[in-house]
């Protein structure tokens, strides 16, 4: 039986759409090996799909397709510890704990590369599925067959708080909201906060990040899908962060925050609760540098 390990994601990174996004410690777990049936089931109480629909076993699938194998079968269980529909990357965790998996039980003959091509391919952006795949933050850029990455190990002061509504938005919706074109002036607003965070995060100028997470392309869109999210930047902002914006396409808020903030996630649920927010959970987290790896079943989970 294989195990693997898979890293919750934040994409976009406010500025970054579809091109910047990054690992956090929050991890699903899935357990597979090769069989003649599909048995596939949950080892929590999250419902998942336990037929051909599911996407660990279509992404399995497609990468034995490439490599010219059909996967008969697969016996799988998934612990979902990362919330679906919520902006953290659910769906990248799927679709690259498929493809390392089956990537392993045909010998790896794909590339780390290869992977992360293939995965751009099945999501369609590679803001989400290569973080969760390489670890660290991630600048990508896809041309319709190729990813073009870079990985950087990232070791800062920060945390990561993620602020998690009682509800979901999915992808789909959140894309249609979206305007079919923009102007030259919102690009260039955008091309340069983008550029000015990934810099300053690098280089500990942390002070930019407010500013650079700022964001004419789609964050005032999914704002209006999100209720209370205005109220959550702003007592994001009152408690000290230095950063905040929408993780992916939502609903959840992340705040990017100094780590001797010590107090910063219980004064934000503190907060919240009182705004009437009582729903959104509050978690704190911290960017994982290692990606999807391989790991011994007895590991516990968390």
């Amino acid at each position: 039986m294989i195990n693997i390990k898979i890293p919750a994601t934040s994409a976009n990174l406010g500025a970054g759409f579809d091109a910047l996004g990054l690992a956090l410690n929050y991890y699903n777990y899935v357990e597979m090996e090769e069989s003649d049936v599909i048995d596939i089931a949950s080892s929590d109480d999250i419902p998942v799909p336990c037929d051909e629909r599911n996407l660990i076993y279509l992404s399995a699938k497609d990468l034995y397709a490439v490599c010219g194998r059909k996967l008969e079968g697969l016996k799988l269980r998934q612990t979902n510890n990362i919330p679906m529909a919520r902006g953290l990357g659910s769906s990248s965790a799927c679709i690259i704990a498929g493809l390392v998996g089956a990537n392993r039980m045909l010998g790896d003959p794909l590339t780390k590369d290869d992977l992360v091509d293939l995965a751009a391919q099945i999501e369609g952006h590679p803001d989400n599925t290569a973080p969760a795949l390489l670890g660290g933050i991630v600048t990508a850029v896809f041309d319709g067959r190729k990813v073009h990455w870079v990985k950087q190990e990232v070791y800062t002061k920060l945390k990561f708080v993620a602020m998690i509504p009682d509800f979901e938005l999915k992808t789909e919706e959140a894309r249609a909201c979206l305007p079919k074109e923009v102007s030259h002036k919102d690009a260039v607003y955008n091309l340069s906060r983008a550029a000015l965070f990934s810099a300053s995060l690098l280089t500990g100028k942390f002070e930019n990040l407010r500013t650079a997470v700022h964001d004419k392309l789609h964050q005032p869109y999914r704002m209006e899908l999100i209720p209370g999210c205005r109220e959550v930047f702003d007592i994001a902002y009152t408690h000290g962060a230095y950063a905040s914006y929408i993780s992916g396409a939502g609903p959840t808020v992340m705040s990017i925050v100094d780590v001797e903030n010590t107090y910063f996630a219980g004064k934000m649920k503190f907060s919240l609760d009182n705004a009437g927010l009582g729903g959104w959970q509050v978690k704190e987290l911290a960017i994982d540098n290692d990606g999807t790896v391989l790991v011994d079943s007895h590991i516990k989970r968390h």
